[in-house]
């Protein structure tokens, strides 16, 4: 038997322990400790789930969902040969669409001395002069629909002229007529005028260019 501490002998652990304890000096074997407990790895919850989490029943052999099917691609539209031009669908439907036949016997006639009669009163009767300047010593046009309009915007432009006048003489009456006529003269200028032009842009005649009502 080793003598306590000899260093050769087979039951000496001093060399890994560091030290002489007292059960080696007096020649008695260590108990080994017990093993330590391995350290179980935590779940990484980032990673796939192990192969065992795998469903393993029927419906682990079912088949997997359709996919599902791809929109109707509805149709290209027709590109046209440049940026800056249309396309010709385009250039077909616009020509299909049918532009309003112009007025014969000088519409935009019309609608120039429409125009004075409209802003007669803003300009304190100016326009309206203008207008019966342009109405007056010359002949109306032949085409029946421009002839009517001619006729009533005549018609309107003189009437209003003489009760205007009739308005001034009556502002020297003390009862106040005069405003009133010239009033109501200016309101029945610019309904006849605002009716001639509905009346033009829809190309329709005047029913009667010489009477008195709208």
């Amino acid at each position: 038997m080793a003598e306590p501490g000899d260093p050769n002998a087979p039951d000496d652990h001093d060399d890994l322990v560091g030290f002489a304890s007292p059960a080696s000096l007096q020649g008695r074997a260590r108990t080994p400790a017990p093993p330590e407990p391995e350290a179980r790895a935590e779940p990484d919850l980032f990673t796939a789930p192990a192969a065992e989490s795998i469903a393993t029943g029927p419906e682990a052999h079912a088949e997997p969902p359709a996919p599902p099917e791809a929109p109707a691609v509805a149709a290209a539209p027709v590109a046209a040969d440049s940026i800056f031009e249309p396309s010709p669908e385009f250039s077909a439907r616009h020509q299909r669409r049918r532009e309003p036949p112009a007025i014969p016997g000088g519409g935009m006639a019309l609608y120039a001395v429409y125009a004075l009669i409209l802003f007669a009163v803003p300009t304190l009767g100016v326009s309206a002069i203008i207008g019966l300047l342009a109405v007056t010593g010359r002949p109306g046009p032949e085409e029946p629909l421009a002839q009517s309009h001619f006729i009533y915007q005549q018609r309107t432009l003189w009437t209003a002229t003489v009760a205007v006048l009739i308005g001034l003489i009556f502002f020297l009456v003390p009862f106040g007529l005069g405003p009133a006529i010239m009033f109501i003269a200016a309101l029945w200028l610019v309904a006849r005028g605002a009716a001639g032009v509905w009346s033009l842009k829809a190309r329709r005649p005047i029913a009667d260019p010489r009477g008195w009502w709208i």
